[in-house]
């Protein structure tokens, strides 16, 4: 018996070593010369389509752009910054990195930045030309890794290091059609390879990591430029550049040509891009022939960006604000009919490619809904009383809100009004609707701050996972946001309570016409409905804000039922409009990107109001007359939360005091006894009241 299992045992190993013989053999006699190899095409593109799937959006690949040169034609600084980029130990090693190899299996165990492979510079020379980045199953990938080190060993035997990498630069793709150092050079740059600088070579040696995430011209240059300069930091240490070298290349101000690439809704489409890139691959994106519906409505993106450009320079002009964004969504839905990221995205000048849309920015009184909400959903009516009065919030400055800090050095916290006018009574409707700051922060601290987080992260707020640094100044706008998020999240005031989340693909299709994803929507209720109408309600209340807006305003259309709230932050960085019909919301944020200040008189409505009024006027064109549900009254037989702050009985109003004086605050509809000193926040508030009205302590 064990002599059978030791004949068959050398046979299966024979006829394995001749198969592979075999396939070695056979695969020596494919490899093309080097000229065939960097003349690859590319296979069929990549197509996104709006929402109808007729009108093109973009071409991933269109036509290929490649110009190859002679080796002595690519500088230097582009050889070196490529092989401190892609491969270091290029020229000592035989084709396949194992150090390298480990290195990246470590990097992408622990999530650090983009995944690597741990190709070397002759391995992505395969995959690239010969073998492409294909995406299959492990079967597949197993027999084409092996594939790939055979052909590896063999064409580093067949051809010097150098016309490995020359082959490598004038192959490897950089993005926006780009193949090739030369290419790359003039799309990026508008010159020859041979004219490049140490920081444009840099520069370029950065993008083939991952040319739609690195590209220039989308949403994450900031990190490109921290790569580049990590580039020559790194060629500077093992010598390849000397520090004044170094010094210069860091300090250069590069100027990129604008994108000539024909892209509808550009910051749209970098955005399907991306997402297309990170599940299916590069290779896939450029070479399958996908095609892309995305939920694009294109009659509304060409107003959403002739609007944002038109009111772009009104602002400039106005309240020296240069850019602004739009998103618009369907919220029974999610789908993102519209999305301008800028006034005008090929403006590189000033930096027109950042996505503000997507991006991170103070939402200011924007973000007051979600505190209001969290207090309705706690108890608390919308006709319940606090006063608009000068109040100092950290517990441990003094009550005559004057200091700066406390005994512990911390920041005092007593805010004003965006008028520096205090107002006294005032309801919950009218402190929201109004925008009133002290009322504000007073309804944050009864709803809580871990309640409103949770309820506006529910709702689809997705930055606030460092809960530590947010105190009360939450409410005013003290945590940033993303736009998108932020228009979706109003979405759900504007759909019941009823949460869908933003999404841009409704579907990818193959090549063959095979289905690969399809979006469906999957409502997820977060909110009560009674309050999500009962914010709706004070949102579209326009008898409610007009003491403060004044009764004809950007936020009031006649004849329709519009929903709006305003933002602007500290120093008049940041305007925004939010606001929504129950068929669609949208939101609009002015402003410049590098955080300049506007003039005072650019505060939310002046600013953003015009542009979001007339936008949202020619969405409600293309659909049906539509009415919000109506909230349920709400009724409190306790003093402040019925509109009251003061007895029925009581002629001369002696006895006024803070609502932490009445009510528990993690409970306030109970009728049970407690100790209004034990709130931290009582001592300030009531001191406040009392001064305000003269009264004693």
């Amino acid at each position: 018996m064990l002599k059978l299992i030791f004949t068959l045992s050398v046979w299966l190993f024979v006829i394995e070593t001749i198969f592979f013989l075999s396939y070695f053999i056979y695969l020596q006699r494919t490899i093309p010369d080097p000229e065939t190899i960097i003349k690859r095409k590319v296979g069929e593109s990549t197509k996104i389509y709006d929402s109808t799937g007729t009108v093109l959006l973009y071409d991933v690949h269109g036509e290929e752009k490649r110009t190859i040169i002679p080796w002595e034609q690519i500088p230097d600084s582009v050889k070196k910054a490529t092989l401190v980029s892609e491969d270091v130990d290029f020229y000592q090693h035989k084709g396949i990195d194992f150090k390298g190899i480990a290195r990246a299996l470590l990097r992408n165990i622990q999530k650090i930045g983009i995944s690597e492979g741990g190709s070397t510079i002759t391995q992505q020379l395969i995959k690239k030309a010969l073998l492409g980045d294909e995406r299959a199953s492990t079967y597949r990938l197993i027999t084409r890794k092996i594939k790939e080190i055979v052909l590896t060993v063999e064409i580093e035997r067949r051809f010097s290091k150098d016309e490995l990498f020359w082959m490598y630069l004038n192959q490897i793709p950089y993005g926006s059609n780009a193949y090739g150092i030369e290419s790359a050079s003039k799309t990026f740059f508008n010159k020859p390879a041979k004219n490049l600088t140490l920081a444009e070579s840099a520069l370029l040696a950065a993008l083939p990591n991952a040319p739609t995430y690195y590209s220039p011209y989308g949403n994450h240059l900031d990190e490109l430029m921290a790569r580049k300069n990590n580039i020559l930091k790194k060629m500077t240490a093992l010598g390849y550049v000397n520090n004044d070298e170094l010094e210069h290349a860091l300090n250069e101000k590069l100027t990129l040509i604008p994108g000539i690439e024909k892209i509808v809704a550009p910051h749209f489409v970098i955005m399907v891009k991306e997402y297309l890139v990170s599940k299916y691959g590069e290779e896939a994106v450029e070479n399958d022939g996908l095609k892309v519906i995305t939920t694009l409505d294109t009659e509304l993106q060409k107003s959403a960006e002739e609007l944002v450009l038109k009111y772009s320079k009104i602002n400039q002009e106005k309240y020296k604000a240069d850019n602004a964004a739009l998103v618009a969504i369907n919220p029974k839905t999610g789908e993102i009919m519209s999305l301008v990221g800028s006034s005008n995205y090929f403006d590189t000048d000033k930096e027109g490619n950042f996505n503000v849309a997507t991006a991170k920015r103070q939402p200011g009184s924007a973000f007051k809904p979600f505190a209001y909400a969290a207090a309705f959903k706690k108890g608390y009516p919308d006709a319940t009383i606090l006063f608009d009065v000068k109040t100092e919030f950290n517990p441990n400055c003094p009550s005559e809100a004057k200091s700066e800090k406390d005994e512990f050095g911390l920041e005092c916290y007593n805010p004003e009004n965006y008028d520096g006018h205090f107002r006294g009574p005032v309801t919950l409707r009218n402190a929201l609707a109004q925008s009133l700051n002290v009322p504000s922060v007073k309804t944050l601290y009864l709803a809580g701050t871990e309640d409103t987080i949770n309820l506006a992260e529910s709702m689809g707020i997705t930055t606030l996972q460092n809960r530590s640094r947010f105190g009360l100044s939450l409410v005013l706008g003290g945590a940033e946001v993303k736009l998108i998020d932020l228009v979706s999240a109003y979405g759900v005031f504007a759909n019941d309570g009823l949460r869908n989340p933003w999404f841009f693909i409704k579907r990818i299709e193959s090549a063959k016409g095979d289905l690969l994803e399809e979006t469906k929507i999957e409502s997820k209720r977060v909110l009560d409905s009674q309050i999500a109408r009962l914010i709706t309600d004070i949102l579209s209340d326009n008898n409610a804000r007009s003491p403060v807006f004044g009764y004809i305003n950007s936020l009031f259309i006649p004849g329709k039922e519009i929903a709006a709230k305003t933002g602007t932050t500290q120093e008049n960085r940041d305007a925004w409009v939010i606001g929504y019909s129950p068929s669609v919301a949208v939101g609009v944020w002015t402003g410049n990107n590098n955080n300049r200040s506007m003039t005072r008189a650019g505060a939310g409505i002046s600013a953003s109001g015009p542009l979001w009024r007339e936008f949202i006027t020619k969405a409600l064109e293309k659909t049906s007359l539509e009415s919000f549900n109506k909230p349920d009254p709400v009724f409190a037989d306790k003093i402040m939360l019925n509109g009251q702050y003061y007895s029925k009985n009581q002629n001369e109003r002696k006895d006024i005091h803070t609502i932490l004086y009445y009510v528990d605050k993690n409970n306030p509809l109970s009728s049970d006894l407690f100790e209004q000193n034990k709130d931290p926040q009582f001592k300030n508030w009531e001191w406040a009241v009392r001064n305000y009205y003269n009264l004693p302590d």
